[in-house]
C-alpha cells in the first residue's frame, strides 16, 4: 500500500515575495552567464524547479535586489548538490576535495585576479560572482561566520558524505542530525536573513544559548522538512543521508511509521522554536527591532520550505523515475570534472 505524507504541523502564515517573476528572469540570465546552466535537459529540469518561486517564499520581505542576490545562493547551492548528492562525485571523496579546495580559495580570498572563465568550474565562477556581491558592505564577524558557514558545507559536510557513501557507513540518528544543519547548507541561508533585513545580530545575540536553540530547531524543522519531501527521489538514487531512512534503518521502522516518526520530531522542533523565541523577545526589548525580523526570517524559512516542497516537481514521487539518469540533468561543467 502506497505511504502518505503526514500533514507537517507550521502555525506561520503563507507568504511569498512581489519580486518573484523578475528574480525568475534574473535567475535565467545569470545561470547562462556563469554556465551552471545550459544544456537543454538541464535547463528544462532547472525551470521546472521554480527557485524563483522559493526564494520568494521564504524571504517574502527582500527588496528587488537582495532578492535576486539571495536566488543566486539558492541556485548555486542545489546546483552544487545535486552534483555531490546525484552523481558519480559524490561517491569520491579526493575528488571532492579537489574541486571544494578552488571554492574554498575564493572564499579565503586566494584567488587574486580573475582568472579565464574557460579555465575554472562553472560552480567557481559563480561563487567568485556571489562573493563579490555579498561581502563590500558585511560586518566582519558576520562575515566570519557567514564563510565558517559556507566551508563547513562545502569541506567537511560534503566530504564526509562522501566518505559514508565510498565506505559503506550507515552514520547514526544523531551524528546525522548534528551534520545535516550543514550538508544542508541552511546556516548559510539563515545568515543572509541579515543581508536580506538589513540587520546586524551582535555576537552576544548570536552566542546566547535561547538563540542558538531558536536557530538549531529552525534549521531542523527545515531539513527534516526536506527529507520528507525528497525521501522518494533519495531512495531512487540510494541515498542514506535522509532522516527517514536512517530511522527505518535503525529503528526497524516500516515507511509509513517512519514517517510519522520524522513528522512527529518536526512538531517538537517547531514547538521548541516558538519556546525560544518567546524567551528571546522577553530577555531582549530593546533589541526587538533587530530581534523580531530575523525571527521573521526564520519562521518564513520554515513555512516557506515546506509550502514550495508541497508544490515542486523537483520531489514529485510520480516522477522518481526522472532520478534513475542523473546524467540526463547533471551539468559536468558544474564542477568542471568528468563524472565519469
Amino acid at each position: 500500500m502506497e505511504s502518505e505524507l503526514p500533514d507537517i504541523y507550521c502555525p506561520f502564515p503563507q507568504r511569498t515575495n512581489p519580486h518573484v517573476a523578475r528574480t525568475r528572469a534574473h535567475l535565467d540570465d545569470w545561470t547562462r552567464s556563469t554556465g551552471l546552466v545550459h544544456r537543454d535537459s538541464a535547463r528544462e529540469r532547472f525551470e521546472q524547479a521554480d527557485f524563483g518561486a522559493f526564494v520568494g517564499m521564504v524571504y517574502p520581505t527582500a527588496n528587488a535586489e537582495n532578492l535576486d542576490l539571495v536566488a543566486d545562493w539558492f541556485v548555486w547551492l542545489f546546483l552544487v548538490d545535486d552534483q555531490l548528492d546525484d552523481g558519480h562525485l559524490g561517491r569520491s571523496p579526493d575528488r571532492v576535495r579537489d574541486v571544494v579546495a578552488l571554492m574554498r580559495a575564493v572564499v579565503e580570498g586566494a584567488v587574486t585576479g580573475p582568472l579565464p572563465k574557460e579555465e575554472l568550474p562553472a560552480a567557481v565562477v559563480a561563487l567568485t560572482d556571489l562573493w563579490e556581491r555579498t561581502t563590500p558592505n558585511a560586518a566582519a564577524h558576520w562575515l566570519r561566520r557567514f564563510a565558517w558557514h559556507l566551508i563547513t558545507y562545502l569541506t567537511t559536510a560534503t566530504t564526509w558524505e562522501a566518505g559514508n557513501r565510498a565506505d559503506g557507513v550507515v552514520p547514526s540518528e544523531e551524528a546525522y542530525i548534528t551534520k545535516r544543519r550543514h550538508t544542508g547548507a541552511i546556516h548559510v541561508c539563515m545568515d543572509l536573513i541579515e543581508i536580506v533585513a538589513g540587520i546586524e545580530a551582535p555576537e552576544s545575540i548570536h552566542n546566547d544559548p535561547r538563540f542558538i536553540v531558536a536557530l538549531e530547531a529552525s534549521c531542523n524543522v527545515v531539513c527534516w522538512a526536506n527529507d520528507v519531501y525528497s525521501y522518494e527521489k533519495e531512495q531512487v538514487l540510494g541515498e542514506i543521508h535522509n532522516l527517514v531512512h536512517l530511522v527505518r534503518h535503525h529503528r526497524g521502522y516500516g515507511k509509513q511509521q517512519a514517517l510519522d516518526h520524522v513528522c512527529a520530531e518536526i512538531a517538537t522542533e517547531t514547538d521548541r522554536f516558538l519556546q525560544a523565541e518567546s524567551e528571546l523577545i522577553a530577555a531582549y526589548p530593546l533589541l526587538s527591532g533587530m530581534l523580531v525580523p530575523y525571527l521573521d526570517g526564520m519562521r518564513s524559512w520554515m513555512r516557506g520550505n515546506l509550502d514550495w516542497s508541497r508544490q515542486t516537481p523537483r520531489y514529485n514521487p510520480a516522477d522518481v523515475s526522472q532520478y534513475k539518469e542523473p546524467q540526463q540533468y547533471l551539468e559536468p561543467t558544474v564542477l568542471g570534472l568528468r563524472q565519469n
